[in-house]
């Protein structure tokens, strides 16, 4: 392969490399924002523990809006299970979901950021290969 067969290829990787970067952030910000509100619903049934039956409360819905409400039954939540199926948990079971959710979640998160710094690294290393290639050539 030639120098500049070489170089051409080192600028098309580099590119990939930046569009996988590009992708990575978009599932970064995706994964922060699940975790937010898996935070957020972790928060919502905890304070279910400080609320007596037949009470009057705000519900969240999101974005920060807030249905008034009447609580039934506070010692039991819905909690989704995957493809829009929904189970009746205990305060306690479903605060053990939530809690196992948020480390998944922040488990991958931090597998993302990690791939991300290995790409960035790979990417600048290259890049830099590349520009005294082109300064070699250029002599």
């Amino acid at each position: 392969m030639t120098k500049e067969e070489e170089i051409t290829k080192n600028l098309t990787l580099i590119e990939y490399y930046k569009q996988q970067l590009e992708s990575i952030e978009m599932q970064l910000q995706y994964l922060q924002s699940t975790l937010m509100d898996y935070q957020r619903a972790k928060m919502t049934v905890e304070q279910l523990n400080a609320v007596d039956n037949n009470s009057e409360i705000l519900i969240p819905v999101g974005a920060g809006t807030f249905v008034n409400g009447s609580l039934k039954n506070s010692s039991n939540v819905l909690i989704g299970i995957g493809a829009g199926i929904v189970i009746e948990k205990s305060v306690d079971e479903a605060m053990g979901k939530l809690d196992e959710r948020i480390k998944r979640i922040q488990e991958n998160l931090e597998k993302m950021v990690s791939l991300g710094q290995k790409i960035q690294s790979d990417a600048e290393e290259l890049s830099h290969k590349t520009q005294q290639m082109m300064e070699e050539a250029q002599r």
